[in-house]
């Protein structure tokens, strides 16, 4: 079955459905990481792992990353008010760039640690066995976290849950590495244990410095994908009474939308003509698309639109 087409996608998640799904989520979460950072960083230390103490210090900053998207939900739920008129929506992406800085400066802080370990590999102790099943049922755990919690935020439609939720399958990857470095030293090569901590180091890094420059795009108005903005053109264009559609422009606010366009009507009809066309316009838009607000403005169709040009120069 073919799917729908943009302009026709369910958008009934209600803001009150969408907080307490990612609060639901994020204690989920919250749990999980609190028992799996006391047993990594325990069995890690007494094993003498480093990689599994890493992989723990990694679980604890899930902890502090959690703490930051029910901070963001809680705030980002707020209505609009005279110093935020157009809501409180970047608060999401606000903590979608927190999280992105707390992965960047774990990811740094394993990679120097990793880095003294590996100038002095006669130091590097066996590692004792009990880390490896700790390694194993941490993959588990956080694989399982990740495949719920990106259900629950494609549901809900969040970017920064979907953050969350690839922060958690990024902790699955490590773990995997983690698991690897610790058979390595089980069989003799040592140096794997803290070049495994290095690998997660830079994993998390890269992680940290992807989402951290997507939400600093997003907060200097980044536009949405040429789809979504067809999609929302299209919408328009059906609209009766629109005849064409230019210049429309687009800007993210959180998970929502800013749209701004011209749209051209028929020169002959009333002015209170042209704004019921705007009014149904506007209102099919929010309808059927994530735009918070739409900003329209009348052209006359086939007529130059003059407000473009530069002003004439006065004469002498």
């Amino acid at each position: 079955m073919p799917a729908p087409p943009p302009e026709a996608e369910d958008n009934t998640i209600s803001p009150q459905e969408k907080v307490a799904a990612a609060s639901r989520s994020t204690w989920v979460s919250v749990v999980v990481n609190v028992v799996l950072t006391a047993v990594q960083i325990t069995v890690g230390t007494l094993a003498k792992s480093q990689a599994l103490v890493a992989d723990g210090i990694h679980s604890l900053s899930d902890l502090v990353s959690d703490f930051v998207v029910l901070f963001a939900s809680h705030h980002s739920r707020k209505d609009a008010d005279e110093d935020h008129p157009y809501g409180h929506h970047r608060f999401e992406t606000a903590a979608s760039l927190a999280l992105g800085l707390i992965l960047l400066g774990v990811g740094a802080g394993m990679l120097w640690s990793a880095a003294q370990k590996l100038q002095n590999p006669d130091a590097i102790p066996k590692v004792h066995g009990t880390a490896l099943w700790v390694a194993g049922i941490a993959l588990i755990a956080k694989e399982s976290l990740f495949r719920y919690m990106i259900a629950v935020a494609k549901r809900v439609k969040s970017s920064m849950l979907v953050a969350n939720a690839w922060h958690a399958r990024s902790d699955a990857a490590s773990s995997l590495v983690v698991g690897a470095g610790i058979v390595g030293n089980l069989a003799g090569y040592p140096l794997l244990d803290p070049v495994a901590a290095l690998v997660v180091g830079l994993m998390i890094g890269k992680m940290g410095w992807t989402f951290g420059w997507d939400a600093l795009h997003d907060l200097m108005d980044r536009a949405v994908d040429e789809v979504e903005v067809a999609a929302i053109k299209r919408t328009l264009l059906e609209t009766p009474g629109v005849r064409n559609v230019h210049d429309v422009r687009t800007r993210k606010m959180g998970d929502m939308i800013i749209v701004d366009a011209h749209l051209e009507v028929d020169a002959q009809i009333t002015v209170e003509a042209g704004h019921d066309i705007t009014v149904l316009a506007r209102q099919r838009v929010l309808q059927h698309h994530r735009v918070l607000d739409l900003m329209t403005h009348l052209d006359p169709w086939h007529r130059p639109d003059l407000d473009h040009d530069r002003a004439p120069a006065q004469a002498a």
